[in-house]
């Protein structure tokens, strides 16, 4: 398999220590996300509070070689430079066989845990400016994804997608599960949707990136997620995804692409299934009624990718699924990450899967959602 194939729809980049301290200008003070040096790990904090560690986002390769040794904790030495720099990062992509990335934040994914919307819309745009011109250092290789939030103030989210796009960047990522009382049916959501529908910006649905109010990884700086908690993350993107489906969104706005992002894919084929029967057999609670004989699987199947790493049991069943709606992940440079042995996961996941199919899901499908050449 030919490196210049392979293209990873969800790998990270790992926030320098200095970002928000030299793009927020010294504005609001501690509040701004910084690192706290500490023994025996180090700390994020933002808004007076802990908001990550670094070892889960700082351990790729271990799972293969010491996988008893990986750990949530962590220091910003542990980082891999390919994680802040982007010559290195283009340098392990050649190590790793891979030709472009499509970049997500790390303790980026947990700040949308924090209440202050006026104060994360700051932290937010300032991250996306930095990434813009991370990925500008290599814009055939490296390409990133804003980081948005909706809630409180629509039309600036709505600036901010636009201002996004404006950058350079390829997409854009809202929480994976809004505040609560806000599920992505709600009309006030309306002028997104048709916001990202004629910019046709991706929107990514990122494992981790709940608003407060739903489970969260940590509180108060102590890590609770638990085993239990882990296992059962595709619990928020299958809520948001039929709050989109069942209230019609992509049937009024047929060409949104959604990105359902790290949650795997052995779950989908089952969960179209009940979405289905549950169109089907209780109208009274799928109120909504589609045109033209379409079904919410065919809402899945037209208008949502899934990003993956190494779901060999959903790859069987990918003709349920949409092939055309798969697309590979390394998840660089996190703990689960494939690297280095990318080319060594995709061989055995997709050797039974034809030349055709194969290029279609470590490549052109994620090249013609982003617009790579």
């Amino acid at each position: 398999m030919s490196s210049k194939l392979i293209i990873s729809s969800d790998s990270h980049v790992v926030e320098p220590p200095n970002l928000w301290k030299e793009r927020m200008e010294g504005r609001h003070g501690d509040r701004i996300p910084h690192l706290v040096k500490g023994d025996p790990y180090d700390q994020w904090y933002c808004d007076n509070q802990g908001v990550g560690v670094l070892g889960g986002i700082s351990q790729a390769g271990k799972r293969y070689s010491n996988p008893q040794d990986i750990t949530l904790e962590g220091s910003f030495a542990d980082v891999p430079p390919g994680g802040y720099d982007p010559h290195a990062h283009v340098e392990d992509l050649d190590v790793d066989g891979v030709y472009a990335d499509v970049l997500y934040p790390s303790i980026g994914l947990n700040l949308y845990a924090l209440h202050d919307p006026a104060f994360l819309r700051e932290v937010f745009a300032a991250y996306n400016d930095w990434l813009a011109e991370f990925c500008g250092a290599y814009p055939n290789r490296l390409k990133g994804i804003a980081m948005i939030l909706m809630d409180d103030d629509l039309e600036a989210g709505i600036a901010e997608l636009k201002r996004s796009a404006e950058l350079g960047l390829c997409g854009a990522m809202i929480p994976v599960y809004p505040r609560a009382a806000e599920t992505y049916d709600h009309p006030m959501y309306e002028p997104f949707w048709a916001a990202a529908h004629d910019l046709d910006i991706p929107l990514s649905l990122h494992t981790g990136t709940n608003r407060p109010g739903s489970t969260i990884m940590r509180t108060e700086g102590e890590i609770t997620q638990t085993g239990v908690d882990r296992s059962n993350t595709d619990y928020w993107v299958r809520m948001s995804m039929g709050h989109i489906i069942f209230s019609g969104v992509l049937e009024r706005y047929p060409n949104l692409k959604i990105v359902n992002v790290e949650h795997d894919l052995a779950w989908i084929p089952y969960y179209m299934q009940r979405m289905d029967v549950t169109y089907i057999e209780r109208p009274t609670q799928a109120i909504h009624r589609f045109k033209e004989g379409m079904l919410p699987s065919d809402y899945m199947r037209r208008n949502i990718y899934h990003s993956f790493q190494d779901d060999g049991l959903g790859i069987r069943d990918r003709e349920i699924i949409g092939v055309d709606k798969l697309i590979w992940a390394s998840d660089y440079p996190h703990a689960e990450s494939t690297f280095p042995k990318s080319q060594e996961v995709l061989a055995k996941i997709l050797k039974d899967v034809s030349d055709e199919e194969r290029e279609m899901i470590s490549s052109t499908n994620c090249a013609k959602l982003y617009k790579l050449n």
